[in-house]
């Protein structure tokens, strides 16, 4: 199987580099077929330039900006049977890529369409992060409940989720009428109907709480509760306007370390 890595990019100079290295070092790690994409999202800043520095990298400008006109962009470009949405503020730790090609390399007949992982904040403070898994928890339980007791929707994290391209199409790909909340939800509760969508916590990523940090957890926790139960339910989020948060990262490329090997102290 090719995996197609698609990443947005709205004004990320601060955070590309560092996502776009930590994708190239989980490839370095083995023998793969992969591309990666970046999806210059009306960006008014070096995010172009940046994305096409990199040897390898394809580089595609999408002018409508929003999230899903930019994953749809990606998607279009794309060639992989795997299409790996990971946002521009996210790093992978190494053993991701293995371990979702092993995923969908066991599953013979095809049934898992899509998979997913949380995301673990590397600029966020203890507290903050206490109360994420907290908000993780809480999303776990009521996805156990929707989807396995009531039979409806599924849950993904936009930013950490991998998808069949054979049911993307299927589905009709990405709902553009969705400016943000609620997206990965839609794309999630679509899945859902035609094959299974496995949501795993042994699939995390390394991300920016900046949103968290700009709006507030336990507000922001609250907003994507609402619009995740408005969404699995109506089929349309809640809120539908966002703020743009962007802020020039101090994270290091360098520094990404898997949950493993920060247990180990390394």
């Amino acid at each position: 199987m090719k995996i197609s890595f698609v990443i947005p990019a709205h004004n990320e100079e601060g955070y590309l580099a560092a996502c776009i290295v930590s994708i190239q070092k989980a490839l370095a790690a083995g023998t793969y077929d992969a591309e990666i994409i970046v999806v210059n999202n009306a960006s008014t800043d070096r995010t172009h330039e940046i994305a096409a520095s990199f040897v390898g990298v394809g580089v595609i400008d999408e002018p409508q900006k929003g999230i899903t006109y930019a994953r749809s962009a990606g998607y279009r470009a794309a060639t992989g049977d795997l299409i790996a949405n990971i946002d521009a503020d996210t790093r992978l730790p190494p053993e991701w890529l293995d371990r979702v090609m092993k995923e969908f390399g066991r599953d013979k007949n095809k049934k898992l369409v899509a998979l997913s992982g949380p995301f673990l904040y590397y600029d966020l403070p203890l507290l903050s992060r206490v109360f994420v898994k907290f908000f993780y928890g809480l999303g776990y339980a009521t996805y156990f409940v929707n989807h396995f007791i009531l039979g409806v929707g599924a849950m993904l994290q936009g930013g950490n989720f991998v998808v069949r391209r054979s049911a993307l199409e299927q589905i009709g790909g990405y709902d553009t009428s969705i400016e943000f909340y609620g997206e990965d939800t839609d794309i999630a509760r679509r899945l859902a109907k035609i094959g299974r969508v496995k949501w795993t916590f042994g699939l995390p990523v390394y991300t920016s709480g900046r949103r968290l940090k700009g709006e507030g957890v336990i507000a922001t926790g609250a907003r994507y509760a609402l619009n995740y139960f408005w969404t699995t339910f109506f089929g349309r989020p809640f809120t539908l306007k966002h703020r743009d948060v962007r802020e020039r990262s101090t994270f290091s490329a360098s520094v990404v370390a898997s949950p493993k090997e920060k247990k180990r102290g390394v």
